[in-house]
């Protein structure tokens, strides 16, 4: 993975009066509570923090994180916000919970990373900072022939093909998990590989 800038680009955020912003969707649990807090930003004045609930955690929702300037105005100005319904109790719980099991266990966001890049490694592609991998395949009609053979053979991987994604872009998206025993995980590489390199 390629070095982040954004100690520099913070730097520079800071010289200038203005604000890094940060959406850590797919970084928070597969880098533990983070990159921003990783590389020693978090809780900076002119740094936000957006993140979802609902990838590695497990919920719904999502959160903003920042000084509190920025909290008290989008509490009251952002409409989205006002108009919205609160998390209900058990998700915001679950959440919770979740996190400190991030916390409490690193050995798992490391273990999403080595899959990743040696999944990455495998398919020819470039790994990503987080646990979803994007396979270019040569069309549509290959993306969604490998996504059905791979459930065929008991995998689930998403099939992103146009009108969502613009032309000559099909891709499979396979998100990389901690929770898989590792036999099985070597089974389900040897699997995609496989299947990608008939379907592509």
């Amino acid at each position: 993975m390629t070095p982040l800038p954004w100690p520099s680009l913070a730097a520079l955020c800071e010289r200038y009066d203005a604000l890094l912003v940060v959406d850590e969707a797919h970084s928070l649990g597969v880098h533990g509570p983070g990159l921003v807090a990783a590389l020693g930003l978090a809780g900076l004045p002119h740094v936000v923090v957006s993140a979802t609930l609902s990838k590695a955690l497990g919920s719904q929702g999502g959160a903003v994180l920042g000084p509190p300037a920025l909290r008290e105005h989008l509490v009251n100005r952002a409409r989205p916000f006002i108009f919205d319904t609160g998390l209900a109790p058990a998700p915001a719980a679950g959440a919770l919970a979740a996190l400190r099991e991030v916390r409490a266990r690193p050995e798992l966001g490391t273990t999403v990373r080595t899959r990743v890049a040696g999944l990455a490694d495998a398919l020819g592609v470039v790994a990503p900072a987080g646990a979803v991998l994007s396979v270019p395949m040569s069309s549509p009609q290959a993306a969604v022939a490998a996504q059905a053979a791979a459930l065929e053979a008991g995998l689930r991987v998403g099939c992103f093909r146009p009108p969502s994604v613009p032309d000559g872009i099909s891709r499979l998206r396979v998100t990389v998990t901690a929770g898989v025993p590792e036999d099985a995980w070597q089974g389900a590489v040897a699997t995609l590989v496989a299947l990608v390199k008939e379907h592509q």
